[in-house]
């Protein structure tokens, strides 16, 4: 184990966020382990992204295996290498599609999550802007004309673009603003990029453009921000889609097959190289893929599609396909799982480490005894239980291990996903709600 110190802001944050059960929103280099061909698959895709190439993926695990530890690892990955990333959760009003406000909700949401390498905890959007600005400010000197002209000239590469010329305006307004120190202007335009107006009355008054993001438009505008993220300088975006199982949940039929449609186009766009400079990646859980009732494989085009190459069986892998399923980690991973979380419990320095190698042996068998080899194959619940443990022993100094270990309780990881779902509702309801 290295003997590298770790901050003690950085080790807060990983255990807290560890005993909480969530991802820490940094330092998860500390304490990956395996899933290094997974990893290295998608590091290729940040490439082929920054080359000017486009990607989507499903990214597919069981409740509780490290999936959306996976995603936050690959975005901290995607900001070394210059990409600007967004990225939400699904939720009930948070979907792909909808006509209630639902899509903008999930718009604004990963508006709200822009980061950038010197942002990397998200609101990085309104930094995104402004260095678009000085750069054009920068060539403007350069060659001795008007800002304004080097904007205009930049912006239109956009007008191509569905939605491209209003996207251009609201920039064009936000350097105005910037030009005669408006703060409310700048202040405006950076609402409208976060997709925060919610009538056009608003907007044309504040902006003078016609358009909002709404429902209708939501993908069509992250195609503009992964243009306009490369003409700030930045190599392309990243955009994260959490918790998809949410619409796998969805009660109307019409409603799944209206998102399954959206993911198809984004989808279609990747596979045929029509967007440029922008990758996506879907986390969700077998039952969302494979389902044949609910799920992406209820959906004819999308099953075709996203169909696993038939050869990688009986141990052989295919990490080039849409689909990368995440593999469980091996007792021997989590293993090496528990040294660094005791490493950086320790904040990076052997010397303090609470327990020996044989406690971290005893409390494997101890869980192994509990739920069988889920402990392993879906850590979540096993390593709260570990710092847990930890903690008692930093906070009573003196305190014996073995008798802790004996005393952990510890649950397989229970799948909500999998809970009786409602009935389907009547298609003709379910037209009222879309």
């Amino acid at each position: 184990m290295s003997d590298t110190r770790i901050k003690p802001r950085e080790r807060d944050a990983i255990l807290q966020s560890l005993r909480a059960g969530v991802v820490p929103r940094t330092g998860q280099h500390h304490v990956q382990v395996g899933r290094m061909r997974e990893v290295e698959s998608l590091l290729r895709d940040l490439d082929r992204i920054a080359d000017g190439g486009s990607t989507a993926r499903f990214v597919i695990g069981d409740y509780g295996s490290g999936k959306t530890f996976f995603l936050h690892l690959v975005r901290a990955a995607a900001l070394k290498k210059r990409l600007v990333t967004m990225h939400a959760d699904l939720a009930p009003d948070r979907r792909l599609h909808a006509t209630g406000g639902q899509a903008r909700g999930l718009y604004a949401e990963l508006a709200r999550n822009t980061s950038t390498s010197t942002k990397p905890d998200g609101g990085a959007l309104s930094a995104v802007v402004e260095r678009f600005v000085t750069q054009a400010m920068t060539t403007a000197r350069e060659r001795g004309v008007d800002p304004e002209v080097v904007i205009r000239e930049r912006l239109a590469d956009l007008s191509e673009l569905v939605g491209g010329y209003d996207f251009a305006e609201v920039v064009a307004a936000y350097w105005r603003g910037h030009d005669t120190g408006n703060e409310q202007l700048k202040s405006d335009a950076v609402r409208w990029l976060r997709g925060e107006f919610s009538t056009r009355t608003e907007a044309r008054a504040a902006l003078g453009v016609r358009t909002i993001v709404d429902d209708a438009n939501v993908y069509d505008q992250l195609k503009l921000m992964s243009r306009f993220v490369r003409l700030a300088g930045f190599s392309g975006l990243l955009v994260c889609l959490d918790e998809m199982v949410n619409l796998y949940k969805l009660t109307s039929a019409r409603a799944r097959a209206a998102n399954y449609e959206q993911i198809l186009r984004i989808l279609n766009d990747s596979l045929q190289g029509v967007s440029g400079h922008v990758g996506f990646l879907f986390g969700g859980t077998p039952e969302f893929l494979m389902d044949t009732r609910r799920g992406l494989y209820s959906y004819e085009a999308l099953q075709s599609r996203l169909a696993e190459n038939s050869f990688a069986v009986n141990g052989l892998v295919d990490h080039s396909g849409p689909v990368l399923r995440l593999t469980n980690l091996t007792q021997e991973d989590f293993y090496v799982l528990l040294t660094k979380l005791r490493h950086v419990h320790a904040s990076g320095d052997p010397a303090n480490y609470l327990v020996p190698d044989e406690a971290l042996h005893a409390f494997m068998r101890h869980c192994s005894e509990r739920v069988g080899d889920a402990y392993f194959r879906t850590p979540r619940t096993t390593i709260k239980e570990f710092l847990n443990l930890l903690s008692v022993l930093e906070q009573n100094p003196g305190q014996q291990w073995e008798p802790l270990v004996g005393a952990v309780r510890v649950e397989a990881e229970h799948n909500p996903d999998l809970a009786p779902l409602e009935p389907e509702e009547d298609d003709e309801l379910a037209t009222f709600r879309l």
